[in-house]
């Protein structure tokens, strides 16, 4: 496998916009953060939705390390259980295999808020396919 830093990983114009930030990347572990604030619901909570895009990011981008650069990696099947609202701050996701095979991929993703405390737990399965050009 090819060295790759967070800076060379591409989050994508929806991670990007979100405010996500890479911070460690590997196919055993992917580490990204990302604002509550900007990505809330009616209410001022962190948005159930935001958490699912978190979750798919973190899994993708460790399904993508896992596959090779010869590969794509496309969802499967994802599903978030919300714990606890985030209502600002920095929420933290980790990312880690429970099944690294040949066409497919699952990751568990835990997301955390500043303190720690478990927001979201959420796990990705994405499927390993040929690069198209």
């Amino acid at each position: 496998m090819t060295h790759v830093t967070p800076e060379s990983i591409p989050l994508g114009a929806l991670g990007e916009s979100m405010g996500m930030r890479l911070l460690e990347c590997s196919p055993q572990r992917v580490v990204i953060t990302m604002p509550v604030e900007g990505n809330t619901q009616p209410y001022g909570l962190l948005h159930g939705g935001a958490s699912a895009v978190l979750i798919e990011t973190a899994g993708s981008i460790g399904a993508a390390l896992h596959a090779g650069a010869d590969q794509m990696v496309v969802g499967l099947d994802i599903n978030a259980t919300h714990h606890r609202a985030a209502t600002s701050g920095l929420v933290t996701a980790t990312a880690e295999p429970l099944s690294l095979g040949r066409t497919l991929t699952s990751y568990q993703v835990a997301i955390v808020d500043d303190q720690g405390r478990s927001v979201c737990t959420g796990r990705l399965t994405c499927l390993i396919r040929p690069r198209t050009s």
